[in-house]
């Protein structure tokens, strides 16, 4: 199979991952027979720096034009610490989001035997965890309108939900929801905000087109607090933007760190892969920083493909790497630990 790829590295240890992923890929790529064309582009502090904007017309082309997209990070603290900035790297990722219509963010959570005593839960409380989250990503709070009134002393943000865009997402977790266990868990503050209230009657309309799915309607704050207790309670949940992004980030430490979550946003045509973790900047240049969460998104790019069996190489490659502490150092505890570079080299060499 030829695969078109764009390549967003993006900021801090965005660069540096993706270089291991790309390795990874290019080593699948051998051993299956498939020919990767990868096409790199400038997106966040990189691009700002280069063109001035976080996501450059070019980087869009490129991305449309591509089967897929592989991305590395986006953010710098020189932004961060400025409140005054007016142009700012996170805002090329909302906006490659809006423009290539990625409206489904697939968060899985697992955990992995070798490592679950580094999760800071209890043994016995996540084993066994294998859920999923679908965070709407082109609505909400983050899309709607802002502002600041009474000479700046005020401030507001506005979280707008449609009906069309709720029905798409939850579809989303039907579909999903019946290749798994046939339960699904509808995430909002019903109780509280009429957009919840919108997600939550949207979603039981859509119940009887899925007989076969058990669903549940749960309080954000409930969930959360779920989540560090019975996580393995869980399998496919649905939720809203600003909901999604911080529960995903919860569940991600269950398996012990940020840095082996892989994601995917999926749109009506493009498809991006990424990992959780952000820009990580102290440790950008370190060749410190761990790879693993991106070649595992490589490997939901394959299954997107529907190339499953080079899917599975890889997180088998990485389930060993992890077995015979070939990591890098936030996960090593004792003994040696591994450079970014050298972790991509080995999996590329045992795919």
């Amino acid at each position: 199979m030829k695969l078109n790829i764009a390549l967003l590295a993006g900021d801090g240890i965005g660069p540096e991952v993706i270089d291991q992923a790309v390795k990874v890929c290019d080593a699948i790529a051998e051993k299956y027979d498939h020919q990767i064309s990868w096409k790199p582009a400038l997106t966040g502090a990189a691009a700002i720096d280069a063109v001035g904007e976080p996501y450059p017309d070019e980087t869009h082309e490129i991305c449309v034009n591509a089967d897929a997209v592989l991305f590395g990070a986006i953010g710098h603290p020189r932004f961060d610490n400025d409140p005054s900035a007016k142009v700012r790297p996170e805002q090329g990722l909302l906006k490659m989001r809006q423009k290539l219509g990625l409206f489904a963010n697939v968060r899985p959570t697992f955990t992995f035997p070798s490592l679950i005593d580094k999760s800071p839960l209890k043994r016995e409380r996540i084993q066994g965890t294998d859920l999923v989250f679908l965070r709407e990503l082109t609505g909400g709070v983050y899309f709607g309108k802002r502002g600041r009134e009474d000479n700046g002393n005020t401030a507001y943000d506005t979280c707008t939900y449609t009906r069309e865009e709720v029905r798409r997402l939850a579809k989303k977790g039907f579909e999903l929801a019946m290749t798994r266990s046939k339960k699904l868990c509808c995430v909002d503050k019903a109780n509280v905000l009429e957009t919840s209230r919108l997600w939550r009657e949207t979603v039981q309309a859509m119940e009887k087109d899925y007989p076969e799915v058990e669903v549940a309607y749960e309080f954000v704050d409930a969930v959360a607090m779920r989540l560090v207790q019975w996580p393995n309670s869980y399998d496919v949940l649905i939720t809203e933007n600003l909901f999604g992004d911080i529960l995903t980030d919860e569940a991600s430490v269950i398996s012990g760190s940020m840095g082996l979550m892989p994601s995917a946003s999926l749109g009506i045509k493009t498809k991006l892969y990424e990992p959780i973790h952000g820009s990580y900047p102290q440790a950008a240049g370190k060749n410190s920083a761990n790879p693993l969460a991106t070649v595992l998104s490589a490997a939901m790019m394959f299954e997107g493909f529907d190339l499953k069996e080079e899917a599975q190489a890889i997180r088998e490659a990485v389930n060993r790497s992890l077995e015979e502490g070939v990591v890098t150092e936030d996960l090593s505890e004792v003994g040696k630990s591994y450079k970014t570079s050298e972790v991509g080299d080995w999996l590329a060499k045992n795919v």
